[in-house]
């Protein structure tokens, strides 16, 4: 439930329970409820008079007026600090005049007004009622237990009016508390994004953005240990680009990296998705094919072939292909080695060739 649907009451959870408590621990009985009701009229007709000097007073202090700010305030505060008086005389003391005591607690919060001077607006208003009171009440016992019920008074609703003002600050701490915590967790999480991609980055070749060396060699392990336990095929594609150095030297590095580049989008267009290519390095890459025997293998490597041909028809490919399985005890210093051997092996001939 939203706080705007519920009571001050409700939400500092007060009940009419704790209410008799707290007019007990304050001294609050019957007796005094009925002695401030019986002044009610005398209050009424000398409130504005109390109120009026009350602002007085209260407009000499420089922090209390900048808070009031201009006339159309203050008018408003002079007819809600009337109703305030005249309650203090109301002779019911219940939930609702529980609820309002506490709404005058929050609003003071709010337009920051500070316990201090609080009590210094409280302790002028006493003095002042107090004066009215013996001026206007003979008997003296009927006085003193006058007052000394009016003092208890002001202590029960000054006790409302700092509860709220607790309970309003421990609502900034904890509003404080989620945002810092969900601040936290949201930065947390782009640490963590960025840590991955920054992860991603120390695997890709940052030419082709191919997986480079070291993240083919995390790729091989993991194919080869899956390798082990299942029984299926894994073939290792190892090639270069023929005489690539001529094409640096003649045309420059620029050139050599755009082949490069539109030779790792051959790869990629030309391969299925659970396959891995990777540059090993200079002109030479590697395509990791998972459950993929030699004979699929080399019609993968005649489609990049193919399409590398037709797009540099001066450039070839020397292609050394070979297979691993369950039984042939491969690693991947082993594997690499040998598909390196065939890639020379390939490049015995003239134009493109594939050796398996």
């Amino acid at each position: 439930m939203r706080r705007t649907d519920t009571t001050l009451l409700e939400q500092m959870q007060i009940s009419d329970v704790d209410i008799a408590s707290r007019k007990e621990l304050l001294g609050l009985t019957d007796e005094c409820f009925k002695l401030l009701g019986n002044q009610r009229f005398l209050i009424e007709e000398k409130v504005d008079d109390v109120v009026d000097e009350f602002y007085v007073r209260q407009t000499e202090i420089d922090e209390i007026s900048l808070l009031i700010g201009d006339a159309d305030t203050l008018t408003r505060l002079r007819n809600a600090q009337k109703k305030y008086v005249i309650d203090l005389f109301a002779g019911t003391y219940d939930s609702e005049y529980v609820n309002n005591r506490l709404r005058i607690g929050m609003v003071h919060k709010r337009i920051g007004v500070e316990p201090k001077l609080y009590l210094s607006a409280v302790r002028s208003l006493k003095q002042l009622v107090t004066e009215v009171l013996r001026e206007n009440i003979a008997q003296e016992n009927v006085l003193t237990d006058t007052l000394l019920a009016l003092d208890n008074l002001f202590y029960f609703d000054t006790t409302l009016v700092f509860d709220t003002y607790i309970s309003s600050l421990v609502g900034e701490i904890e509003t404080a508390k989620r945002k810092t915590e969900a601040y936290a967790e949201s930065l947390e999480q782009k640490v963590a994004e960025r840590t991955k991609q920054l992860e991603e980055l120390a695997k890709q070749d940052p030419i082709t953005g191919l997986y480079n060396q070291r993240a083919m060699r995390d790729v091989l392990k993991r194919e080869i240990a899956m390798l082990k336990r299942h029984d299926n095929a894994l073939s290792l594609i190892y090639f270069d680009v023929d005489n690539f150095k001529d094409v640096n030297d003649r045309q420059g590095h620029i050139k050599g990296d755009e082949v490069l580049k539109h030779l790792s989008q051959i790869m990629l267009s030309s391969l299925r998705e659970v396959d891995v290519p990777c540059r090993y390095g200079g002109d030479e890459f590697c395509i990791i094919l998972p459950d993929c025997d030699t004979q699929n293998a080399y019609r993968i490597c005649e489609r990049i072939i193919g399409k590398f041909t037709n797009m540099y028809k001066d450039l070839s490919l020397s292609v050394g292909i070979v297979e691993a399985n369950k039984d042939s005890g491969a690693d991947i210093d082993n594997l690499i080695k040998e598909a390196d051997k065939k890639m020379y092996e390939a490049k015995k001939y003239e134009g493109s060739k594939i050796c398996v």
